[in-house]
Formats: structure tokens, C-alpha cells, sequence
């Protein structure tokens, strides 16, 4: 068998894995319940999966390395993110905030 025969089997496999996955959720939902602690523990699930995407990409200055020092300009711009999200609850406010006040730390860091 060629290496192109085992990509493309390869491909349609977990193509096919992916498929039935989904598929069977969404054939399921609403016709089998969860226990109350599985639904109270999935609605930290979001909060859970932005924490992952987020601290790493504040924290990495360089591959390979977290840096939790008051230099840099991410962990910052993060923090004062957090707090605009906090207290205003709103996203545009967030956005323009830890944007804003990123480009202005690393003009002047």
C-alpha cells in the first residue's frame, strides 16, 4: 500500500469518526437526560476552554516560555482587559481596552 493510499484512508477515517460523533449528539439531544452534576459541570465548560486559549497566548513571550513579569506588555494589557470585562460586561468596551492598551505598552516597553 502506498503512503498516499494510507493518507487518504487515513482522511476518510477520522473524517468518518468526527461525522458520527456529532452526528450521534445532536440525534441525542433532548431525548436522553444528563445528570443534574454532568449539566451543572458543562456550564464551566466554556470559561474552561477560553482560560486554555487565553493565559497561554498572555503569557508566552517566546516558545518554550511562560514570563509572569510586570514587563510584559500582555499580561497587562490582559489584567486591564479582565478588568474593563468585569466591570463594564461589555465586549466592545473589553476589546477596545486590552487592544488599545497593548499597542501602547509595546510602544512603550
Amino acid at each position: 500500500m502506498s503512503s498516499y493510499t494510507f493518507i487518504w484512508i487515513s482522511i476518510l477515517a477520522i473524517g468518518a469518526g468526527t461525522f458520527v460523533l456529532r452526528f450521534a449528539f445532536l440525534q441525542l439531544a433532548g431525548r436522553v437526560a444528563l445528570p443534574h452534576a454532568v449539566t451543572r459541570a458543562l456550564r464551566f465548560l466554556p470559561a474552561a476552554v477560553l482560560s486554555a486559549i487565553i493565559l497561554p497566548a498572555i503569557l508566552r513571550t517566546a516558545p518554550g516560555t511562560l514570563y509572569f513579569g510586570l514587563d510584559n506588555p500582555r499580561l497587562i494589557a490582559g489584567a486591564i482587559a479582565a478588568l474593563v470585562a468585569w466591570t463594564t460586561r461589555s465586549v466592545i468596551a473589553t476589546l477596545v481596552a486590552g487592544m488599545g492598551s497593548l499597542w501602547a505598552l509595546q510602544a512603550l516597553l
